[in-house]
């Protein structure tokens, strides 16, 4: 009698304390939120409505995929949102919430959005559900199995996050927004900072084990030169091996990557390359500075990644962070060896500052392997390995070929890093004029 489309998506404005955003909600119990041309039309009308006015776009997915009755008409209206989603990428921050069921074609929209969050024991994302699947291969499993936050936040890597239910879900969208600039118009955001940029770090000078082999944990370093110790960490049960997530320093929101010593060894593997290439891409693109702290001891070895292609995978990373224009520092804590030094972050692909700690290795590989390879027979190879530990195991060499801008107390490490993004506040370096760039996808 209201004349109002039950099935249509809510009001499609609103603000997210005191941002404007962009909102469109599915309904499941209409027709099981499944898809129809007019309801495709007005999220469509709410996409273009934040691409005008540059403004955050958030969906909230809870549906059951095309609507059957109406045929090719339904897939078409997929098809609109999906070229949306393509084009606002890039250009206004896209977060997706799967609130319920997510089948179908409606899985893909999330898929191509900077960031998908799932609820628990309540989400699932799949393309056929379990009864095709049981039809086509006659493989039995649940919708958690197949698609539930456990398979798609710490296997697949489709989600980003996981939390315990729909206002949690909801309030963390909210904490992510504060992170995020409006558009790719705007600058990273900076807010009122009352946590002192020289606080007392000492405790962090201890922070390396004294054996090169002993683990630690990289998100201590990270709680503690960042404001408030306030991190958002993204993905943080799909490769745990590396870390990234926001932070802000001195106000400053910027984006954190970070090796995970306490996982591999902190190496590089393709999940790991695949993660961190998309975080920063999405930093990148929305000007948003990379602090990378550095302990990696190379790319992880075997048939299962070379298989897999860990060479064409890892240069993802390897082309995101080259290809970033944005401030960027790196702080060697440990271990920088190989290829994987070059990786992250290095001097030769741009970075704009480099620090090393006291504890830092930088070597085309560790001592043990290195001495095998040069010094083959050799009697004493103890002794040439302690020559080698002696002549690269700390990061002075490299500083002297001015590779690293200098060599720090851990404790120094958040005073640096804040003056430093100060200077490179107003960084204005761009790319060779292209179409765009071929990244091996």
């Amino acid at each position: 009698s209201s004349g109002i489309n039950a099935e249509w998506p809510l009001r499609p404005g609103g603000t997210i304390n005191g941002k404007q955003v962009f909102l469109f909600s599915q309904d499941f119990t209409v027709f099981g939120g499944s898809l129809s041309a007019a309801y495709a039309r007005k999220i469509v009308k709410v996409m273009d409505h934040a691409e005008m006015t540059g403004a955050p776009l958030i969906g909230l997915n809870d549906s059951g995929g095309a609507r059957i009755q109406e045929g090719v008409a339904s897939l078409g209206g997929y098809g609109d949102i999906f070229l949306r989603n393509v084009l606002l990428s890039g250009v206004v921050p896209q977060i997706s919430l799967i609130m319920g069921p997510c089948a179908g074609g409606a899985v893909y929209s999330p898929a191509i959005t900077d960031f998908t969050f799932m609820v628990r024991n309540t989400s699932h994302m799949f393309v056929t559900g379990p009864d095709v699947v049981k039809q086509v291969t006659n493989e039995t499993v649940s919708q958690e199995e197949l698609g539930g936050t456990s398979a798609h936040c710490g296997l697949s890597g489709v989600a980003h996050g996981a939390w315990e239910n729909d206002v949690m879900a909801l309030l963390q969208a909210r904490r992510l927004m504060d992170f995020l600039p409006s558009s790719n118009k705007e600058k990273s955001p900076i807010l009122t900072c009352c946590d002192p940029i020289d606080r007392d770090l000492s405790a962090l000078d201890n922070i390396i084990p004294n054996s090169p082999i002993d683990p630690y944990d990289m998100k201590h370093v990270i709680r503690f030169i960042v404001d408030e110790s306030d991190f958002f960490e993204i993905m943080p049960d799909f490769a745990k091996n590396i870390i990234v997530g926001f932070a802000r320093m001195n106000g400053q929101t910027v984006g954190v990557v970070g090796n995970q010593p306490l996982v591999a060894a902190g190496c590089l593997d393709i999940n790991a390359s695949v993660k961190g290439a998309r975080f920063v891409r999405f930093c990148d693109a929305f000007n948003i500075p990379l602090i990378v702290l550095e302990d990696v001891p190379g790319f992880l070895p075997g048939t299962q990644q070379e298989h897999g292609g860990i060479i064409k995978h890892g240069a993802k990373l390897l082309y995101a962070l080259a290809e970033a224009t944005v401030p960027k520092l790196t702080v060697i804590t440990r271990k920088a060896y190989g290829g994987a030094y070059v990786v992250m972050n290095s001097k030769h692909i741009r970075a704009d500052v480099n620090y090393a700690w006291p504890s830092a290795e930088i070597a085309v590989m560790g001592a043990k392997g290195a001495v095998a390879i040069l010094n083959r027979g050799d009697p004493d190879i103890g002794k040439r390995e302690t020559e080698y530990i002696e002549k690269f195991s700390n990061p002075f060499p490299t500083a002297e070929k001015g590779f690293v801008d200098g060599v720090i107390m851990p404790s120094q490490t958040r005073q640096k890093i804040c003056a430093d993004l100060r200077w490179l506040r107003n960084k204005d370096q761009k790319n060779p004029r292209k179409k765009h760039g071929n990244i091996p996808l």
